[in-house]
């Protein structure tokens, strides 16, 4: 099917998430992923112990040799975790990208707790890349952070929806295993809101697991290969979820934390 799939996005040490779960993800649905990393972490499964900048030049040279020459057909955006990187990515796609589709999975912490985002990046992440975005998907604590609202029922989701699509995006994917534990039942519910659109919710059965390290970069991954190999949004976000939940259900157990998907699961068969 190909697709091609730029990531720009911080690289895990550990494998499980950031740019190598990108790689990974893209690859198993058949798509082709090419990447601009924008932060060196040492992680594992049982969180981050460092990071190392990259130089924001380096980064726009990254993103323009990529485009240049091979091009993409979706570019999905991970850990910008400050200020400076944030604008520096969003001038170089304005400049070169401007009619590519954007996924943004606004990444704010790591699942062991480490805050991947400064927090004067989250303003500049609102003025300069969140209007950018053919569709952005948050966690709940990422959309609380984003609309300003708790959220503590699939009803808050659809409120939370409705209040970052003011922020610009064409659509947003609100994703809900962080739910409450107060509210959690045997369904995980994810909602997603299109401009224009009515909401849809998709529903699976909640996994008790903590073999969940990089879902959320799995998830943004897989939704912009689906869009890179034109699917529609609605789609793209059914086989995305298909695919993380048959990765989860495999997940090989590894490490003494939050432990990595199974990405190169053979790829569930998916009719649409």
């Amino acid at each position: 099917m190909q697709g091609r799939v730029l990531i720009i996005a911080g690289s895990d040490s550990g494998g499980g998430a950031g740019v190598q779960a990108d790689i990974k993800t893209v690859t198993a649905l058949s798509g082709f992923a090419a990447t601009a990393i924008t932060a060196l972490t040492a992680q594992n499964t049982q969180g981050v112990h460092g990071i190392l900048e990259v130089p924001e030049d380096f980064i726009a040279k990254q993103i323009s040799v990529v485009l240049s020459d091979i091009g993409a057909d979706c570019i999905k955006i991970g850990m910008l975790h400050r200020a400076d990187v944030i604008c520096v990515v969003a001038d170089t796609l304005k400049e070169l990208a401007s009619h590519i589709p954007l996924v943004l999975d606004p990444v704010m912490v790591a699942k062991g707790g480490h805050a991947l985002l400064e927090d004067d990046a989250l303003s500049a992440l609102k003025d300069k890349l969140i209007h950018r975005a053919r569709v952005l998907t948050p966690n709940i604590p990422e959309a609380e952070a984003l609309s300003g609202k708790n959220i503590a029922s699939v009803d808050d989701m659809v409120s939370a929806a409705h209040a970052i699509l003011d922020l610009g995006p064409d659509a947003v994917l609100i994703k809900g295993a962080h739910m409450p534990k107060q509210a959690k039942d045997q369904q995980l519910n994810d909602v997603l809101l299109e401009r224009g659109g009515e909401v849809e919710i998709f529903s699976s059965p909640r996994i008790d697991t903590t073999n969940t390290h990089g879902t959320g970069c799995t998830t943004a991954s897989a939704i912009a290969t689906g869009l890179a190999q034109g699917m529609d949004l609605s789609t793209a976000v059914r086989r995305a979820r298909a695919y993380v939940l048959k990765a989860i259900v495999t997940a090989p157990g590894y490490g003494h934390g939050h432990g990595p998907l199974n990405h190169a699961h053979t790829c569930v068969k998916f009719d649409g």
